[in-house]
């Protein structure tokens, strides 16, 4: 009888979690963080395999718009933005070899030959598969498994499950690798709160320090999730490391997503800007928090400086003018800082923010609750800024600054990890919004929300921490005296009694050991 309910409980369980179990099985003595790449690399390869398979049958049939088509020609899958995938990379033919003790050798020369024709994923796939620590049978295991997903013919379905699965594994990897993992991948529910909040329906986005390319993600997703078109918005970002670079182009690339203007250098943004001239319409962003080493001495006279230079020790005040830089006159910014950046005055930063303020840039800040983040446990707060907070599109906003504290809200999903539920987002969301926009309708709620005065908040001398302005929360008036009295009165007579039986114990060995003595 157990083991008939474990197996409706396994079959109830959704594909990606089910996957995730069986691939976890088949990692044996590889580390996560190495494992990442040979089984996202995979997923991948199923991906524009599939897309591949769909437009060449087409092609083949040669009816209709595909009349006369050479299914080789590698021109005709750039003209439907497909990825050419030849022979000896498609997945029927690795599924072939899958049994073969040489699959690893032939799986990274399958990876070679992909980006050799097709120069857009030019040094992003990765060739990790004939390493000695992954053996061929486990290997094999892996394709076996992942030639499961997405069955049927169609691209659309096939892009979308198999993305699903992606963002779910950068997930599970994350958790996996703990504080590691947060170095490339930013929680989903945060991800989305930002997302929600600024609502990116048309114009340039950019994250220039952009991980595995969740916040891009996430925008789609919200475009596609409100009948808006894809097409409205483009994508720009930047990453210093290589390794999650590498990340964030497979994972654009299996949601159809040009990644064309998402660049890596080593030497960051701040000493190499990607995307100099670019003025975007929202800045989504996650940086790194308390930066030390940013090369803030070989930057104390740049152009992006215009509020004040930030501390060679600390780069997150470096972040906020650096987003502002790049924001459009009408763009708005949302980003995660250390929430030590709303209070501090080391260095210059009070002056910064004292600027900032006064400049009417800040729009909203919100109080995160702790453990939300996988590679640190220092609180974080969410800034929000606008270029033009007086702007037809919105209400004018210009004289207060909306103030949350969500210190309270979220569930922990695992001993040390708190994510935020989706009635959570809802709740923050709908507050800004309805406080945003004309017609909203915006009340102050004791120990959540406070739509301050600018004045307010030069007098408590611009400090940004939301509790200070939110208040205590009313608590219902329930307390029963009598009833707590008693309580007391009862546990106070059982702890009494308990260590009266405990003095006797202690008077009785005292008197045995007299006695053998």
């Amino acid at each position: 009888m157990a083991k008939t309910k474990k197996t409706a409980k396994t079959e109830g369980e959704p594909l990606e979690k089910q996957l995730w179990k069986s691939a976890d099985k088949l990692r044996k003595n590889i580390d996560a963080a190495e494992y990442k790449h040979i089984i996202l690399g995979l997923i991948f390869l199923k991906y524009i395999s599939d897309a591949f398979d769909e437009l060449h049958s087409k092609l083949k049939t040669g009816e209709g718009e595909y009349a006369g088509a050479n299914p080789e020609d590698v021109d005709e899958y750039k003209a439907e933005n497909v990825f050419f995938v030849p022979h000896s990379a498609r997945w029927d033919f690795l599924k072939s070899h899958a049994k073969k003790p040489t699959i690893g050798k032939t799986v990274d020369e399958a990876m070679d030959v992909i980006e050799k024709k097709n120069s857009s994923l030019k040094g992003v796939l990765p060739k990790v598969y004939a390493r000695q620590n992954l053996d061929p049978a486990s290997l094999g295991g892996l394709i076996d498994l992942i030639s499961n997903i997405a069955l049927g013919d169609a691209k659309s379905r096939s892009a979308d499950v198999l993305g699903h699965v992606f963002e779910y594994f950068l997930g599970e990897f994350a958790l996996a690798e703990g504080k590691k993992g947060g170095q490339f991948y930013t929680p989903r529910s945060v991800v989305e709160l930002l997302v929600e909040m600024l609502e990116p329906y048309k114009g340039r986005v950019f994250d220039p320090c952009c991980g595995s390319g969740g916040m891009f993600v996430q925008s789609e997703k919200f475009v596609a999730d409100h009948q808006g078109k894809i097409s409205d918005i483009s994508i720009y970002g930047q990453e210093s490391n290589q390794t999650t670079w590498r990340l964030a182009k497979m994972n654009l690339a299996i949601r159809g997503i040009d990644s064309s203007q998402v660049k890596w250098n080593n030497e960051g943004s701040f000493l190499k800007n990607a995307h100099k001239d670019l003025k975007a319409d929202y800045i989504i962003a996650n940086p790194p928090f308390n930066v030390s080493d940013w090369s803030g001495d070989l930057l104390q006279k740049d152009g992006r400086w215009k509020y004040g230079v930030p501390p060679k020790g600390n780069a997150n005040y470096a972040w906020i003018q650096h987003f502002l830089y790049h924001l459009a006159p009408t763009g708005q910014a949302g980003f995660v800082l250390a929430k030590g950046a709303l209070t501090s005055k080391a260095s210059g930063e009070g002056e910064i923010r004292k600027a900032l303020i006064d400049a009417g840039l800040i729009d909203c800040v919100v109080n995160l609750p702790a453990k939300l983040f996988l590679n640190t446990q220092i609180p974080a707060s969410l800034w929000f800024m606008s270029r033009n907070r007086t702007n037809g599109k919105f209400r004018d906003r210009s004289k207060e600054i909306l103030f949350i504290d969500a210190r309270n809200m979220g569930h922990l999903i695992n001993r040390r990890t708190r994510e935020l539920s989706a009635e959570d987002i809802k709740t923050i969301t709908d507050t800004y919004h309805n406080w945003r926009n004309k017609g909203g309708q915006y009340e102050d709620v004791k120990g959540f929300c406070k739509a301050a005065p600018i004045e307010r908040v030069q007098e408590l001398d611009y400090v940004l921490t939301p509790g200070r302005y939110v208040g205590l929360a009313e608590v219902e008036d329930d307390f029963d005296f009598k009833e707590r009295f008693t309580a007391l009165q009862k546990e106070l007579e059982a702890q009494l009694k308990e260590e009266k039986v405990l003095n006797k114990k202690i008077l009785d060995n005292l008197k045995k050991i007299n006695v053998d003595g």
